[in-house]
């Protein structure tokens, strides 16, 4: 799996339709979780484009919250984004919002951390180190079970994406803290660059 496409033009792209901080913040953090998990699963060469998908994985979702991986074919043909980009970024809504099945390892991983990176950052925000880097999976454990806490992030996908990968939850909870934790400094850094 390969691109053309630079990250200058992905992230022009995604500053084009996404103004939040909160959408932005997202973007990048899933981008930095994808190109650990290119490291880990031995995709070092492809870590590249696995942090594109992950940086426009919701290039949509802000402008068109309502057709949320249908747009997104339309605004990634604007950087003449290729088939496979297309196909990885649509994926991440299968039986959502979208009808593309993941098939690459790339992609049933980017289907099963999205919303686990939102969780993990919610319970992030409550820890008083406002970091990452002290996060056990015991206590992410918990907050998963407390279905008040981050109602929005959907723990069915979050266990449909662990089933995709033949994963334990505990195997994909300790990967995408670990991956978390090696783009925190980074994402912060492009936050205030912002």
């Amino acid at each position: 799996m390969t691109t053309s496409i630079t990250r200058e033009e992905a992230l022009s792209l995604l500053k084009k339709y996404n103004k939040e901080p909160f959408h932005l913040f997202h973007a990048f953090t899933v981008e930095g979780v994808m190109k650990w998990f290119a490291q880990d699963m031995g995709y070092g060469e492809e870590a590249g484009y696995w942090g594109l998908a992950g940086l426009l994985h919701d290039v949509d979702f802000e402008c068109y919250p309502e057709e949320h991986c249908k747009r997104a074919p339309g605004l990634l043909a604007e950087i003449q984004a290729g088939e496979d980009l297309t196909h990885s970024v649509c994926s991440h809504g299968y039986g959502i919002c979208s009808d593309v099945e993941p098939t690459h390892t790339m992609e049933k991983i980017l289907f099963a951390t999205d919303e686990l990176t939102g969780l993990i950052g919610a319970a992030v925000k409550m820890r008083p180190s406002k970091s990452v880097m002290d996060l056990e999976v015991s206590s992410l454990k918990k907050k998963f079970k407390d279905k008040k806490f981050a109602a929005g992030c959907s723990r069915d996908i979050i266990r449909q994406g662990a089933e995709m990968l033949g994963w334990e939850l505990d195997e994909l909870f300790s990967k995408t803290i670990e991956a978390m934790k090696s783009c925190e400094e980074s994402v912060q850094e492009q936050m205030k660059a912002d």
